[in-house]
């Protein structure tokens, strides 16, 4: 089945915006142009691919549909560059999924690298951010997955460290004998999302049990690590945001020679890794940067 190239740019337009609107004046044509176009893609595709509400989503039909036309453009824009190579090549967008702290940490520095090109990033835990992939909504994933989704080649970036810390009011008011199972299970503490299983990890690394302690449920690594100052609860921090708090004394580590490093991988579609040849590198690069060297 072939697909209009024009539907499909309304589509990611929309999807990108998150309304007809928007779209229509990034495309240069009038919000009734986008909705027809919009209306016979779906026609096409035989299924509903936005979702109208405020902002639009995409059904996940829509999200792959998109994540196809940012193929075709990447692809496009790698033939321009090759046929002229005087010429810039049209600036192209790349969605990616890649977890929280890997963002916050060390992935910025890879996309410095690559000025021409627009990104999309998709935010969701490293066991879970190569499920994107599998789905076809994104064209690479940062994961701690090291089996490559089907038709997919997966490259071993490195290890990031992880120490579990708290302020020191909070490992005074909360720790008092030490942390110890029964302190652990009553003392708050912080994750990510339901998805985040660092902590429960972490506990049963130190205590060889598993517990259920009272949690707050915070999805940001820099608000993770900005309440653990505040005495909110205790959590799994990357070293990497944690080290300057660590050293002041800001912050202390719960059990100072308990870490946990959690390997990352880097996955693309092997039928795109040729357009995708500069990011990987990029990657790759900043990976060696950051990263803890993989045992």
């Amino acid at each position: 089945m072939q697909f209009d190239p024009a539907q499909l740019a309304a589509l990611s337009a929309v999807l990108r915006h998150g309304g007809f609107e928007a779209a229509a004046v990034d495309l240069g044509l009038t919000q009734s142009a986008v909705s027809q176009r919009i209306k016979a893609l779906e026609t096409r595709a035989g299924a509903q691919l936005v979702t109208r509400a405020k902002p639009c989503t995409g059904t996940e039909l829509g999200r792959r549909l998109a994540a196809h036309a940012d193929q075709i453009a990447l692809l496009e824009s790698q033939l321009a560059g090759d046929l002229s190579a005087r010429a810039p090549a049209p600036q192209t967008r790349i969605r990616l999924a890649l977890p929280a702290d890997s963002l916050a940490t060390w992935f910025l520095d890879a996309l410095s690298d690559l000025p021409d090109h627009l990104f999309e990033l998709s935010i969701d835990d490293q066991d879970h951010s190569a499920d994107w992939l599998r789905r076809g909504e994104v064209l690479g994933a940062v994961t701690a997955q090291p089996d490559p989704a089907p038709g997919c080649d997966a490259i071993p970036l490195g290890a990031l460290p992880y120490v579990a810390t708290a302020s020191p009011a909070f490992l005074a008011r909360h720790f008092p004998s030490g942390v110890t199972a029964e302190a652990l299970a009553h003392a708050p503490m912080l994750r990510f999302n339901p998805k985040d299983r660092l902590q429960h990890l972490w506990i049963e690394k130190v205590t060889g049990t598993r517990l259920s302690p009272p949690t707050h449920g915070l999805p940001s690594s820099e608000g993770f690590v900005q309440a653990c100052r505040l005495g909110i609860g205790w959590g799994v921090n990357p070293l990497a945001l944690v080290a300057d708090d660590l050293a002041t004394g800001r912050l202390a580590a719960l059990v100072d020679a308990t870490r946990i490093e959690t390997p990352l991988y880097w996955q693309t579609p092997r039928l795109m890794a040729p357009a995708l040849a500069a990011l990987t590198r990029a990657v790759r690069r900043a990976a060696r940067t950051h990263l803890a060297t993989l045992d």
